[in-house]
């Protein structure tokens, strides 16, 4: 589902900032608030922020309308997935620049002036991307190709390793920024004048590669997607995710699934969905052996073998939208 027209005639008509950060928050109270302390830290002239409480339950917008009595807060009766919910913030911004921002990231000095100051100086970036971190300071992927058969059905750590110009990732010290596939959407800056020509999220994703999605849509119209790895931001990944493994699991499979059917065709995504399900099978069976053979005592491999049993359920059901995070926040 692409961004009816009215939708982008909204974002047209706002009178202009320089940058707008977008950041959807759902139960991550504790996480929004200290991502929010270091956005206002190096918070400069013409920014804008909005925060979009996708139904939360601990008390999130309060606590937002306390503290940072500046930002613009839209809350939400439920979880209306993250694509939906962005899209809400992307209506409401008068941003030149967009930046979509996960609540459980903090902000590094000068990270965001640096991924403008590449914007800038790029005029054909639709997207740049930043260098997500551990809270030790040991990098995260913070890029991703497009989904393929290859990618969603393979060992992507093998493919990086074997194929390191098709598949750039963590593994490699970038000292410069590259052009990629697509970023990680963690923390991303989007270019307002690409998302007037493509369009808005695809709703139809609710957790998941929405972000991969729209890089996708970006190539096809000639904009060009970078990784800037001078750009560092904390990320303490999936915090929401977390809260429901099982169910996040779901979205995950869910989402490319999606991904292909939509952009690659009706027999890759079969070939995915048979080649996926054999994957979880096989998975499946040697976690089953191994935790029979240790009594169940590692804990780690008793979470990863109910997740899994989960997903072949969901499988067993024909993929029911109900078993995953929709209608269920």
């Amino acid at each position: 589902m692409n961004a009816k027209p009215d939708a982008l005639r909204t974002i047209k008509k706002l009178k202009m900032a320089y940058l707008s950060i977008i950041i959807v928050s759902w139960n991550t109270k504790e996480y929004l608030l200290s991502c929010l302390k270091s956005v206002f830290e190096e918070e400069a002239g013409g920014w804008e922020v909005i925060v979009v409480d996708n139904g939360s339950r601990d008390g999130s917008g309060d606590e937002v309308k306390k503290a940072f009595p500046l930002v613009h807060l839209i809350q939400n009766e439920k979880n209306r997935g993250f694509a939906c919910a962005v899209n809400q913030g992307l209506q409401k911004a008068s941003g030149r620049y967009l930046l979509l921002l996960n609540p459980d990231t903090r902000i590094t000095k000068g990270a965001i002036e640096r991924l403008i100051s590449f914007m800038d100086a790029h005029p054909k970036a639709g997207i740049a991307g930043a260098q997500l971190l551990n809270s030790d300071g040991s990098k995260q992927n913070s890029i991703s190709n497009f989904p393929s058969l290859a990618t969603e059905l393979l060992n992507k750590s093998l493919l990086r390793w074997l194929f390191p110009k098709d598949f750039p990732g963590k593994e490699r010290n970038y000292l410069e920024a590259i052009e990629v596939d697509s970023v990680i959407g963690a923390c991303m800056m989007v270019r307002r004048e690409a998302i007037e020509r493509v369009g808005l999220l695809d709703e139809d994703y609710f957790l998941f590669l929405e972000e991969t999605d729209w890089c996708y849509r970006m190539k096809r119209a000639g904009w060009e997607i970078y990784h800037v790895p001078q750009a560092e931001v904390c990320h303490f990944q999936g915090k929401s995710a977390e809260k429901d493994k099982k169910r996040a699991r779901v979205e995950y499979h869910s989402s490319r699934y999606h991904f292909l059917k939509k952009n690659r065709g009706n027999f890759q995504w079969f070939l995915l969905l048979v080649g996926g399900f054999i994957r979880l099978g096989i998975e499946l069976t040697t976690l089953t052996v191994a935790c029979l053979f240790t009594f169940f005592t590692i804990k780690r491999w008793r979470q990863k073998l109910s997740i899994y049993a989960y997903l072949m359920g969901w499988h067993l059901r024909l993929c029911p939208q109900k078993m995953g995070l929709r209608n269920n926040g």
